[in-house]
């Protein structure tokens, strides 16, 4: 088939699956195709990238007109549509310490950065990524908000990197630097990138059929399943093309989360799943450092036992003898001097591939403590809610899982995918607020209550 007309095939049936598509929830506002453009954004690639730009060393410092102009408008629509809605932002701050600390300390790590105005730049269009998840927590139906942003976001990513390195292998495919051997990209800029898109998407959507399933003789929902069949499918077989080893491994531990979450056992048991979590990632970390337990089983698969330079690259930037307590200042430990010595050794890499190395390299041991307090405050948040009519949050609870294990590996607090997808279930919005706007919007003369209605916090919403 001609490029071209596998490109119009792919439109049609996109536009005609947002169309018709048998998940479609009417209560959602319009205003979340801001939040979906930009995790289209962050999930793909750059709007300068998709136009031929792929930049350089000197492209990570200046950044792009069109890239800037894009987001800032897609922010400027976000805080329009807060504006309308009933936010007390002060409450909204005390509800949420340990992620008002994070992001004050680093705005103010800004004042000892090599590149301040870099690093502030960065600090502004970061914050876009929390005024996304607003938009969405803020929603009149905020548990169909989630389900919505997830399931357009999957609609357009999976296609479009079929599409991709089938008919347009310039833009579907990369080589490697040192030995050229091929690696499927897709809409992405990396095989990793690839990963994280096909992670998200397959927890997303065997979450959706689990949560589905009671009611599979529906014929809406008899529909419904057959598209996440449909997509599992296709996540499947772009995570076993993107060869991606730290997401098949999060997959498998999201579902297995998911699983035991809405079981039987695992509502009887809410407490056991609580402590078993935590409790496996501390096993982990003391077999994977202790006793090289990474190591161990990439070599009896097979794979590279330095996790493809990963433990190569953590002794390097850990030499680099940033400060210790403080750190580099926010996102400016890749520039200037530092990231020349680095390319010389392992090629164009813009990341540690740890998660929390990263924070410490940029934030110090300060902003490694701020991020755990995050994932702490958050995980209470989402324990709490583990109850049979609170579905979302075995999603929560999936993703929560995932962030944890993947930074391992994986830098993903950088404001990417993962790191979005779990500020869903870990920021908690006032409950008056939410009562408001979700009264506010219900359908007049309605005699049942809203399917919105919220509890105290997020992810304690009372039905889904």
């Amino acid at each position: 088939m001609p490029p071209a007309l596998a490109a119009l095939l792919w439109f049609i049936l996109l536009v005609g699956l947002l169309y018709l598509d048998p998940a479609k929830e009417p209560r959602t506002s319009a205003i979340l195709w801001a939040p979906v453009i930009w995790m289209f954004i962050l999930g793909s690639r750059l709007p300068s990238q998709w136009l031929g730009n792929q930049g350089g060393a000197t492209a990570l410092e200046e950044g792009s007109p069109i890239d800037r102009a894009i987001l800032s408008f897609l922010m400027l629509v976000a805080i329009g549509a807060l504006a309308t809605r009933p936010l007390p932002w002060g409450s909204l701050l005390a509800r949420n310490t340990a992620l008002v600390a994070f992001l004050a300390f680093a705005l103010v790590s800004v004042c000892w950065s090599d590149f301040p105005f870099v690093a502030l730049k960065r600090w502004f269009r970061d914050l876009g990524n929390y005024v996304m998840v607003l938009v969405v927590l803020t929603d009149p139906s905020p548990v169909e908000a989630i389900r919505t942003l997830l399931r357009r976001l999957a609609y357009l990513l999976v296609p479009l990197s079929i599409l991709l390195f089938k008919y347009f292998p310039e833009l579907g495919m990369q080589y490697t630097v040192w030995t050229g051997a091929r690696m499927f990209v897709g809409a992405t800029t990396s095989k990793n990138m690839l990963g994280a898109v096909c992670l998200l998407s397959g927890v997303y959507f065997f979450w959706d059929t689990v949560t589905r399933w009671a009611q599979r003789r529906a014929r809406r929902t008899k529909r419904i399943l057959a598209v996440n069949f449909a997509f599992l499918w296709m996540t499947l077989w772009l995570l076993y093309l993107s060869d991606s080893a730290t997401s098949r491994v999060c997959l498998t531990l999201a579902w297995m989360v998911i699983a035991a979450a809405q079981s039987k056992w695992g509502q009887r048991h809410s407490n056991l799943l609580r402590v078993a979590i935590p409790a496996s990632f501390c096993l982990y970390l003391i077999l994977a450092f202790g006793f090289n337990l990474n190591g161990e089983l990439a070599s009896q698969v097979g794979r590279d036992p330095t996790l493809t330079e990963r433990t190569q690259i953590w002794t390097t930037v850990l030499n680099m003898h940033t400060n210790p307590l403080l750190g580099t200042g926010y996102e400016s430990f890749w520039l200037g001097s530092r990231l020349d010595v680095i390319w010389k050794a392992f090629g164009p890499i813009n990341e540690s591939h740890n998660g929390y190395i990263e924070v410490y390299l940029n934030l110090g041991l300060i902003g490694v403590s701020l991020i755990l307090g995050i994932l702490m405050t958050s995980y209470r948040r989402i324990c709490k809610d583990l109850k049979p009519l609170v579905s979302v949050a075995s999603l929560h609870l999936a993703l929560w899982t995932v962030v944890l294990f993947y930074n391992m590996t994986e830098a993903a607090f950088r404001g990417g995918l993962l790191w979005l997808t779990l500020l869903l279930g870990a920021i908690a919005i006032p409950e008056r607020t939410a009562r408001q706007f979700s009264s506010a919007h219900a359908p007049e003369n309605s005699g049942t209550p809203s399917v919105s209605a919220w509890p105290l916090e997020t992810t304690g919403l009372r039905r889904s």
